[in-house]
């Protein structure tokens, strides 16, 4: 019994320290800040199997920067993931 208890705990240890932080929100839940360069506008993002996308453009004169906050709504309100995306003027 103690052995298969150790086993499970180091399985899961050992996923949560092979995993990125975007893999963590994604697949188990948590939160993860994304920080963009400086200028640049958030346009789309998408998960592309472990891979997160994030499509921007250059800033617009006149346009301020906007944090982003993308949360999984899952049906069971389990594991729950977020991804924060935060815009930087060029100042």
């Amino acid at each position: 019994m103690n052995r298969s208890v150790l086993a499970i705990f180091v399985a899961v240890l050992f996923m949560a320290i092979s995993c990125t932080e975007q893999g963590r929100a994604k697949n188990w839940g948590g939160k993860t800040t994304i920080d963009l360069a400086a200028g640049k506008k958030l346009e789309m993002i998408t998960w592309k199997d472990e891979d997160l996308w994030i499509l921007t453009r250059p800033m617009r004169p006149g346009e301020q920067p906007e944090t982003w906050s993308f949360k999984e709504n899952t049906s069971w309100g389990l594991a729950e993931g977020e991804v924060i995306i935060k815009e930087k003027g060029l100042e």
